[in-house]
């Protein structure tokens, strides 16, 4: 279920809504250049982070999964079955570790900017979604 189009778009775009309520946060905790660095800096940071510590080969089961589903690439396009090498790669509870920190982060956040309904719904959205994904759970579970 984890790499179904449908549940990979609302991966997209929960990641999307995370770094968007961190730079919310940033925005509303500062004032004046900080306010910039801070709403503009600290996305660019979690996603930095959340593209650096990697498990080897989850990306391209998904991007394969996706590919194969929707038929969107030809042949000659598809994702390698080796995995690409990773910046740093990480056991998978450390993956799991860092997504809760990442997507529990920005629901926080959220709630600390004055924003608790839609830090609610945001956090229950998340939940649900991983919910969904238990089989990557279990892959990245079995990953050390």
């Amino acid at each position: 279920m984890s790499n179904h189009p449908l549940n990979l778009t609302l991966r997209f775009l929960l990641e999307l809504v995370a770094l968007g309520a961190i730079a919310y946060w940033g925005w509303t905790q500062n004032d004046g250049v900080w306010r910039w660095v801070a709403a503009l800096g600290l996305p660019l940071i979690a996603a930095a982070l959340w593209v650096t510590f990697r498990v080897p080969g989850d990306m391209e089961r998904m991007v394969q999964s996706f590919q194969e589903s929707t038929g969107t690439l030809g042949e000659a396009f598809r994702t390698p079955a080796e995995p690409r090498d990773v910046r740093v790669a990480v056991p998978g509870v450390v993956r799991l570790a860092i997504e809760a920190l990442f997507f529990g982060g920005a629901v926080w956040l959220l709630a600390l900017a004055g924003q608790p309904r839609p830090a609610l719904i945001f956090g229950i959205i998340v939940v649900l979604h991983y919910a969904a994904s238990y089989d990557r759970i279990r892959w990245l579970l079995r990953r050390t």
